[in-house]
C-alpha cells in the first residue's frame, strides 16, 4: 500500500461493513500509483467494480497519478437533484395518486426506454460538449437552474470524436429518461429542519413539498465505460502498474488512454446532467398542466444537482501542500464549505447543499459542506 486506508464509520457500522469485501477494495485502492493522502471510505460502502461504491480517491499527475475507470463506475455522472415548490403536503395530499400517475406519463422510465428528446449528430456533439448549458439554448434551462448545478452542469474539456458511435447510438433517445435500478423521481415532503438558517437560504421549510431525481448517464455512459475498461486492459503492462486487482485497470492521467477515457467521461458526464435537467423540465411541466398554474408561480426552482460517480481535475491542500489532482468520486459527491470558490453565491454563507437519497420508504437528507 503506497498509503493507508481510512474508513468513516462507527463500530455499529464497521460490522456490517466487515461483511461483504469492500474493506479489502479500499485497501486495494491504497496501491494506484499517485494516490495521495489515503483511499478514503464513506460510512455508507459496499463492494463494487474495483472501487467500493463509497470510495474516494485523489491522484497527482505528476507523480505517476492514474486514472482509473472503475472509480468512477459505469453509470458516469450518476447524480441527484432537488427543487422545492411553493406547495404544501396537506394541499396535495389528496390528489397525489393522479399526480403520480401524471408524472408517471410524462417521464419515460425503465430498462433501455427512450423518451421524446432525440439528439443526432452535430446537436449530439454539442450536448456532449456543453451539457446541460446547451440546452438552454434550446429553452429547457434557466440561468438559475445552471447556477446551481455543479460545474454549471459542464466539464470543460469533453470531446465528442472520442466518445464511440455506439455510445452515441444508445445515448441518442435517452436523454430525459429516468432508467432503472435505483434511479428514481420521487415526490417528497420536508419532514424535519435541524438548521433554520441553512433551510432558509435553500428556500425549505417544513412541509414543503419537494421534488428529488436519481438518475445519470443511461446508456451512453455505460458504454463510455465499457470502451474504456476494453481500451485499459492491457494499460497496466504497457506502463508497469502492478495491481492487487484487474479491476482496477488504469492508466497514467497525462498518457493518450487517459486523456482519451477523461475527454470521454466528462462527455458522459455532461450528458447526465443534461439528462437531469431535462427530468426536470418534464417534471416543471408535468406539475403545471395537472395544477393549471406555471412552474414559476409553484417556485419550482433547483436547489442543487451534484454527481456521486465521477472523477474531476481539482486543487486541494493535502498535508500543507497545493496540488492539483484528479479525484474519483464513486458514489460519494463533493460536499464544499462556505466560501469555496465553486459554491453558487446563494450558498457562499452555508456551504454547499449536500443530497443524500434514502432507500425506497426511508427519508433522504439535505446537509451543507463543512470546513476540514
Amino acid at each position: 500500500m503506497r498509503v493507508e486506508g481510512r474508513i468513516f464509520a462507527d463500530e455499529t457500522l464497521l460490522k456490517h461493513i466487515r461483511a461483504d469485501q469492500a474493506p479489502e477494495q479500499v485497501a486495494n485502492v491504497a496501491f494506484l500509483p499517485g494516490i495521495q493522502m489515503a483511499s478514503l471510505a464513506m460510512p455508507d460502502i459496499h463492494w463494487g467494480y474495483g472501487f467500493c461504491i463509497g470510495g474516494v480517491c485523489a491522484t497527482d499527475p505528476k507523480q505517476g497519478g492514474v486514472i482509473s475507470p472503475g472509480g468512477v463506475g459505469y453509470d458516469i455522472n450518476c447524480g441527484v437533484r432537488l427543487l422545492r415548490t411553493n406547495l404544501t403536503f396537506p394541499e396535495i395530499k389528496d390528489q397525489m395518486p393522479k399526480l403520480i400517475d401524471a408524472l408517471y406519463r410524462r417521464i419515460p422510465a425503465g430498462v433501455g426506454e427512450g423518451g421524446p428528446y432525440l439528439f443526432g449528430g452535430k446537436e449530439l456533439d454539442r450536448l456532449l460538449a456543453e451539457g446541460a448549458g446547451y440546452l438552454k439554448s434550446r429553452g429547457w434551462a434557466t440561468d438559475a437552474d445552471l447556477e446551481h448545478t455543479e460545474a454549471n452542469g459542464c466539464l470543460p474539456g469533453a470531446d465528442p470524436d472520442k466518445v464511440s458511435q455506439r455510445a452515441k447510438q444508445r445515448g441518442s433517445d435517452q436523454c430525459g429518461t429516468l432508467g432503472s435500478g435505483n434511479h428514481f423521481l420521487e415526490v417528497q415532503v420536508v419532514e424535519e429542519v435541524f438548521d433554520q438558517h441553512a433551510a432558509e437560504v435553500m428556500g425549505l421549510a417544513e412541509g414543503l413539498v419537494c421534488v428529488m431525481i436519481h438518475s445519470g448517464s443511461r446508456g451512453l455512459g455505460y458504454q463510455v465505460c465499457d470502451d474504456a475498461l476494453a481500451m485499459f486492459r492491457k494499460t497496466p503492462a504497457k506502463y508497469g502498474i502492478s495491481l492487487p486487482d484487474r479491476q482496477l485497470a488504469c492508466a497514467p492521467i497525462e498518457s493518450p488512454e487517459g486523456q482519451t477515457y477523461l475527454a470521454a467521461m466528462r462527455c458522459a458526464a455532461n450528458f447526465a446532467w443534461a439528462n437531469r435537467q431535462l427530468l426536470m423540465w418534464q417534471t416543471r411541466e408535468a406539475f403545471a398542466d395537472f395544477f393549471g398554474r406555471s412552474w414559476q408561480s409553484m417556485q419550482m426552482n433547483l436547489i442543487y444537482d451534484v454527481a456521486h460517480n465521477i472523477a474531476k481535475i481539482e486543487e486541494h491542500v493535502i498535508d500543507g501542500r497545493k496540488l492539483t489532482v484528479c479525484v474519483h468520486r464513486k458514489g460519494a459527491t463533493r460536499a464544499f464549505p462556505a466560501g469555496h470558490p465553486e459554491v453558487p453565491q446563494r450558498y457562499q454563507q452555508i456551504g454547499q447543499p449536500v443530497i443524500i437519497p434514502g432507500d425506497m420508504g426511508r427519508a433522504s437528507w439535505v446537509l451543507v459542506g463543512q470546513p476540514g
